[in-house]
């Protein structure tokens, strides 16, 4: 997750935080933004870039996986042994 998004996850922790407490809102910033940044190291995420990469590789892999299957097809109703 981006820096903007933790922010944006931060400022809405904050701003539920009660109005005497906000006495200490740089102090719980800081920490809102250290813990959600550890939490979320801990999670197994991709970049929006590599998922998209890996979703077209899978899109190729599917598409030649239907060619190969109309190719068998066309091997074993011709009677030819596959090589």
């Amino acid at each position: 997750m981006d820096n903007l998004g933790i922010d944006a996850i931060a400022r809405r922790l904050f701003e539920s935080v009660p109005p005497g407490l906000r006495a200490v809102q740089k102090d719980l910033e800081s920490n809102f933004r250290a813990v959600l940044r550890a939490s979320l190291s801990k999670l197994d995420l991709v970049s929006r870039e590599e998922f998209d990469t890996q979703t077209r590789v899978l899109q190729r892999t599917r598409e030649r996986l239907v060619e190969l299957e109309a190719r068998l097809r066309v091997l074993e109703g011709s009677g030819a042994a596959p090589r």
